[in-house]
């Protein structure tokens, strides 16, 4: 069964960026699905059951913390979810950790440490 991975922001150069960072997953037979929007995601997340997620916080219609805070916490789906954001306040890591943010990633993020990161959660070698 292959991994899905869907990767979440308003901006399609960073949505592009990250998929780049990701590419040689595919190698893997990892999926790549995206969305910009909040709402999308929701959607997305529902349909595809992806295994990970990478969610912009600050995007239209839904932001990323109460998408998340729906997938974990009323939706109760199994998925792992990155939030990036360009907030790195000790606050907003909180409010990530309190929506159920399985791991909060500052932008400007280190492309080694998302591939890296990606592969552990997927138990990919």
């Amino acid at each position: 069964m292959s991994k899905k991975i869907l990767i979440v922001d308003d901006e399609a150069h960073i949505r592009m960026l990250i998929e780049q960072t990701l590419e040689e997953l595919e190698d893997e037979g990892v999926e790549f699905f995206t969305a910009d929007n909040g709402e999308k995601a929701l959607e997305m997340i529902q349909a595809e059951q992806p295994d990970l997620v990478f969610l912009d916080v600050m995007m239209p219609k839904m932001n990323g913390m109460d998408v998340c805070r729906k997938v974990k916490h009323e939706i109760g789906q199994k998925v792992f979810i990155i939030l990036l954001t360009a907030k790195g306040q000790e606050l907003d890591r909180l409010k990530g950790a309190e929506v159920g943010a399985d791991v909060y990633m500052t932008k400007p993020f280190d492309p080694e440490v998302l591939l890296n990161k990606a592969k552990e959660v997927l138990e990919i070698d």
